[in-house]
This record gives C-alpha cells, structure tokens and sequence, in this order.
C-alpha cells in the first residue's frame, strides 16, 4: 500500500490489485485458504465485500488473524461505507479489512 499526496494536499491510498481479494458468497473456508494463498506473496492483503456478503469477509479476516496465522498477522484497518442504488431506493454497504503480517 503507497500513500499518494493529491494535488489538493488530501492523502489517498493506492493499494495493489495484486493484493486484493473479493469475497462473495463462496464457501468461508475455500475464500481463506485463496487470501492465504495471496498473503503469502503480499505483507498486505486487502478483503472486500458488498452487501450480504460482509460477514464472510469478517468471518476470513478473523479465520486468518485468529486461527491460520495467530501471532504473526493482525487487522490493521477496516473501513465501512455505503452507497445509495437508486433504482431499488435502498443502500448497499460495504467492508474492506486491511491484513497485515507482523
């Protein structure tokens, strides 16, 4: 992860795409295993999910922080948002959980 300065002096985050993975609906365990898969090549990894897929997102997070890799990982950031879909008149949150080897 690269902190950039923007023109207008706020900070943003670039993270590597190479260390992101997406979590959907797949079974919690094989979507662990994958973001091990990537943590081993990464010191960062970044999980993401959106709507009713964000408890699988903390269930990977805590599966790999407290089980797989306990003492040698840690959750390093997590950011909530969401967003409005106006077409259904509803919102659609999201998750993305920053892991982080230590």
């Amino acid at each position: 992860m690269e902190e950039i300065k923007a023109e207008n002096g706020q900070e943003q985050i670039e993270i590597s795409t190479e260390s992101v993975i997406t979590i959907h609906n797949d079974p919690v365990m094989q979507s662990a295993l994958d973001a091990i898969s990537i943590f081993g090549k990464h010191k960062e990894i970044t999980i993401r999910a959106r709507g009713d897929s964000i408890p699988n997102a903390v269930a990977v997070a805590n599966i790999i922080t407290e089980n797989i890799l306990k003492g040698t990982s840690k959750i390093q950031k997590i950011t909530v948002d969401s967003e409005p879909i106006h077409e259904l008149g509803r919102t659609l949150s999201s998750i993305q959980i920053i892991l982080k080897k230590i």
